[in-house]
């Protein structure tokens, strides 16, 4: 019996025939893929930019040039100073 859905059982025409299922498949896969990204992908959070105030007399640790430099050099048996 002929039938419609019957798959030929041999010859090019069952490889190709093969062929076209499975790249339909692969396109239909990639296709629901696409979708699924585009539309119902849950959306990622929008980043807030903090503001940051200027202070105007704010306090900081001096560098070296506002305190007058290093330290004089000491001597190699003198120990260090304490605290």
């Amino acid at each position: 019996m002929n039938d419609i859905f019957s798959l030929p059982s041999n010859g090019k025409s069952a490889d190709w025939l093969m062929f076209a299922i499975m790249v339909l498949a692969v396109g239909i896969a990639v296709s629901l893929a696409l979708i699924w990204m585009v539309v119902y992908r849950p959306k990622g959070k929008k980043r807030r930019h903090k503001h940051r105030r200027k202070r105007h007399n704010r306090q900081h640790n001096p560098t070296l040039a506002e305190k007058g430099g290093l330290p004089p050099m000491r001597a190699p048996n003198q120990p260090p100073p304490g605290p």
